[in-house]
């Protein structure tokens, strides 16, 4: 497994298109690897997302079995005259073998929380449809209601630092909600472009089942995972 880097030239035009598509982004990342793996859930995927910390640096974040080799994305979207190859690619299975039960991580998780509902509500029993989740109380439910199935625990907060009576009690936030519209080709109508509600969970967590774990970090969680939805990476804790 690798994770990879990769620091976006916002000031060109090219980068700008490719942000502002998670259709185009997709091809792109894909375009670093030969050969996909197959996406039938048996083995790691390709997972990715981008990370908007401040205006001056937008990067590109890349999990992989492979390693990617992302020379047509400095030629697009980089510095191609720079020195260096214009990325950093990790080996990242020690890591995540050296992950142990009880380990405590910073993290954070770009997601598309969603649910499912009836188009009516006479219709219980009915077939359902996938609706996102719009606020950030139901957002963080989304999350907390699959942490134990995806072998960790969000940190629970001290009472004497939660600043609500209820929806603070875990070190847990959500920002930068991202309602996404786009037309996948050969698509030509509104009624066939692609919607979801992207969101960014950042938190403390703990491991509590490091193999499931490494799955979670491998697979990603949630939907709309080639849209840059489900790469969780970790940070050491302060």
């Amino acid at each position: 497994m690798y994770l990879t880097r990769f620091r976006v030239n916002t000031g060109r035009s090219d980068a700008r298109r490719l942000l502002g598509s998670p259709h185009l982004m997709h091809g792109a990342v894909n375009m670093s690897f030969p050969t996909l793996p197959a996406r039938d859930g048996a083995g790691p995927r390709v997972l990715w997302r981008v990370d908007r910390d401040t205006p001056a640096e937008t990067l590109l974040f890349i999990v992989s079995p492979t390693r990617p080799d992302l020379t047509h994305l400095v030629e697009q979207a980089g510095w191609p005259a720079a020195d260096g190859p214009g990325w950093t690619t990790f080996a990242y299975e020690q890591f995540l073998t050296a992950l142990a039960k009880g380990d405590t991580w910073g993290f954070r998780l770009t997601a598309n929380p969603v649910h499912n509902i009836h188009y009516n509500d006479d219709q219980k029993g009915q077939p359902t449809k996938r609706a996102a989740h719009q606020t950030p109380r139901h957002q963080m439910r989304w999350l907390l209601d699959r942490q134990e199935r995806a072998g960790f625990e969000i940190v629970q907060k001290p009472a004497e630092r939660r600043l609500l009576e209820r929806g603070d009690e875990h070190e847990l936030i959500v920002r930068d909600q991202r309602p996404l519209q786009f037309r996948r080709p050969p698509a030509k109508t509104g009624r066939d472009d692609v919607r979801f509600t992207r969101v960014t969970f950042d938190g403390r967590l703990r491991v509590t089942d490091p193999e499931v774990f490494r799955r979670t970090l491998t697979h990603g969680l949630g939907k709309a995972k080639a849209y840059g939805c489900g790469l969780m990476t970790l940070a050491p804790v302060r």
